[in-house]
């Protein structure tokens, strides 16, 4: 069976690496914000060119955090997508605030602006666009219409880790404020960014971990006090916080990984591109992601356009083809969220139709072949 992600490869070639790195953090034994949280947090900044980056313990953490600290709270809406995880959803929640989903753009998976627009009400407080699969959302219209109704951005980055803004949006008029955001990474156009380090991330630990980065200086601290129960100074608590600090460890094994990301997205890149190359000739059965400058292909997911999406799925498993459907029930169809209406066409289409296929930095050729063929004998 080929998996829908291998990890092996990869923690072979850093394995010692690695083990230095956990062995130095069982040595000096300070498991909980060790110093290698902070050389991990100042690595990140640095390298996407943003004041602050803060550790926290998950990517839906972080969203939690970035929301209450950009001040959101009870009685809000934040506008969202649907296709998304539910912790997107969940986040806004949690802060008691009313997710408020917006559809999705008609030949893609992120968040449409214009129907962004569509859902503004008084009390719209901030916009959480999702860069689903690794691609960015069109931020140059998302950010023009925060700014123009006064609204925080908080970006959702978990499956967009080292992912950049380029303006190539779909539909693009380039009637927007694209020109000064180009080459921005995604998480550092919004007020706030939020990245997951769950393992099958582009940059994945070996546990939980996630990250908020801002240049507003109060946000940053105000989330660096929710992560640790709401105290900027030790048993001196101010608010309700949270128990949610990155682990030591997971720190340490995410600062050897991170300066082999870059490759590493490029690898996934190659392995979209030589699929979209092979799959050309089905187009009239199968609609394949864009190639759009700055993709990182977290997922590479296409669309079923004349088959059945499950039956494929299936066919696939018994050619021992791993899949995944990324996502089957859109957030406002979830039992929690049944008593939001949500008009998304273009979403409740997506989920029926989406299909995302194995993928991975070092895919070895012959295991991209095998997944060639296999879709190519189901569709063709």
């Amino acid at each position: 069976m080929i998996p829908i992600l291998d990890l092996s490869d990869e923690i072979k070639k850093l394995r010692p690496e690695l083990d230095a790195a956990i062995a130095k953090v069982l040595d000096h034994g300070r498991f909980i914000m060790g110093p290698e949280v902070k050389e991990i947090e100042e690595t990140i900044a640095k390298a996407f060119q943003v004041k602050h980056a803060i550790g926290v313990n998950s990517g839906t953490d972080a969203l939690v955090i970035a929301l209450r600290a950009a001040g959101t709270q009870e009685g809000d809406e934040v506008i969202t997508t649907p296709f998304t995880f539910f912790a997107t959803a969940e986040s806004i929640s949690i802060c008691g605030a009313m997710p408020v989903f917006a559809d999705i753009l008609p030949d893609g998976y992120n968040i449409d602006p214009e129907s962004i627009r569509k859902n503004i009400t008084p009390k719209t407080k901030a916009i959480m666009p999702v860069h689903l699969y690794g691609e960015s959302c069109m931020m140059g219209k998302i950010m023009d219409i925060a700014n123009e109704y006064n609204l925080k951005v908080i970006e959702d980055c978990a499956q967009s880790f080292g992912a950049r803004y380029f303006g190539d949006c779909r539909s693009c008029d380039g009637n927007c404020s694209q020109e000064k955001l180009q080459g921005s990474f995604t998480g550092t156009i919004g007020d706030a960014g939020a990245y997951s380090f769950f393992p099958s991330k582009n940059l994945g630990a070996f546990g939980d971990g996630g990250m908020i980065v801002t240049n507003d200086d109060e946000i940053a601290a105000e989330a660096r006090m929710l992560r640790v129960h709401g105290a900027k100074k030790k048993y001196h608590n101010e608010v309700l916080g949270y128990n949610s600090r990155l682990d030591t460890i997971q720190a340490a094994i995410l600062s050897v990984k991170f300066p082999h990301l870059e490759k590493a997205n490029q690898g996934r890149f190659e392995v979209a591109q030589r699929y979209n190359e092979a799959f050309a000739e089905l187009k009239n059965e199968i609609l394949t992601p864009r190639l759009t400058k700055g993709h990182v292909f977290h997922q590479y997911t296409v669309r079923i356009l004349n088959k059945d999406r499950n039956e494929v799925q299936q066919l696939l498993k018994e050619k021992e083809i791993g899949t995944m459907i990324y996502y089957p029930i859109p957030c406002h169809k979830l039992p929690v969220y049944d008593s939001i209406q949500a008009e998304v066409p273009k979403t409740d289409m997506a989920t029926k139709q989406v299909i995302s296929l194995p993928i991975w930095p070092n895919m070895p050729i012959e295991k991209q072949n095998k997944v060639i063929d296999a879709v190519k004998e189901i569709l063709g």
